[in-house]
């Protein structure tokens, strides 16, 4: 059975998603605990693939693997178990005959959150200016791939003491999301407004914009058009999150007091 999984992850512990050797990375730790499962042997012949590439400090609400197997109720039933911590399956469905959880994928969705946002009411005039098919060359590293991309959907809007930008699109370049975002900071803190994103999207490319802080954002949804059966969220990984929200709820109040009247910095994502 060609299985798929939704999972989530926290990225700050991984080199990035994709596999490297003597790196600790998302496909790795999942292809390992495939293996102690026996679910396959070779993760080539069992055609694991992700849906798309995070990197170091990038997290995932939202991401997606496939891969054949003839053990699909010990993959559901057990995989959360064997997974580590800071990974967890939230879903499982029977993949559709040609389905690749990369070139399958209708649309991905990120979100970036900043702590320190400025006017939103102005980052959310700029993120409009994404919307549509544009030339990324100043908002990625494109390298040898086609700079040019299709925005559906594109917002910045207030979560609690945060601004969030949403984006949705068909495909996304490497840091595009992060360099789009260091922008709407530019914007939000008055540095600059909506008419330079469009004048950096219109090219030629007069700078490249820099990458935002990775910690920030979170490839948040992927639309498969499938239909996933939802998974615990298994003890080990719900303590996991509970100590996280603990031990930084604290740090916060630490720093607070160690440092008293520190301005909050403006850098997007910090």
């Amino acid at each position: 059975m060609n299985l798929a999984f939704r999972f989530s992850y926290f990225g700050d512990r991984f080199f990035g998603s994709q596999m490297q050797p003597d790196l600790r990375t998302v496909e790795g730790e999942f292809i390992e605990a495939c293996r102690i499962l026996r679910l396959f042997g070779d993760w080539r012949e069992a055609g694991f693939a992700t849906a798309g590439r995070t990197d170091r400090g990038v997290h995932a609400r939202c991401q997606v693997c496939s891969f054949l197997t003839d053990k699909p109720e010990l993959a559901i039933e057990a995989l959360n178990r064997v997974l580590p911590r800071d990974i967890w399956c939230t879903g499982w469905a029977e993949a559709p005959e040609g389905f690749h959880p990369r070139y399958s994928a209708v649309s991905r969705t990120y979100r970036y959150y900043f702590s320190a946002p400025g006017d939103v009411a102005a980052m959310h005039e700029a993120a409009q200016e994404f919307l549509g098919r544009h030339d990324f060359s100043a908002f990625a590293r494109a390298g040898d791939r086609n700079p040019k991309r299709r925005i559906l959907a594109s917002r910045v809007f207030t979560d609690g003491r945060f601004a969030v930008f949403e984006v949705t699109g068909e495909s996304f370049l490497w840091n595009m999301v992060r360099c789009m975002a260091t922008m709407l900071g530019e914007v939000g803190r008055g540095e600059a407004e909506a008419g330079d994103v469009a004048r950096l999207l219109a090219g030629p490319a007069e700078r490249r914009v820099a990458a935002a802080p990775p910690e920030g954002l979170i490839l948040w949804d992927i639309d498969h058009r499938i239909s996933f059966t939802p998974l615990p969220i298994d003890p080990k990984s719900s303590r996991h999150l509970t100590d996280r929200r603990r031990y930084h709820a604290l740090m916060a109040e630490v720093s607070a007091h160690l440092a008293p009247g520190l301005r909050q910095p403006d850098t997007p994502g910090i």
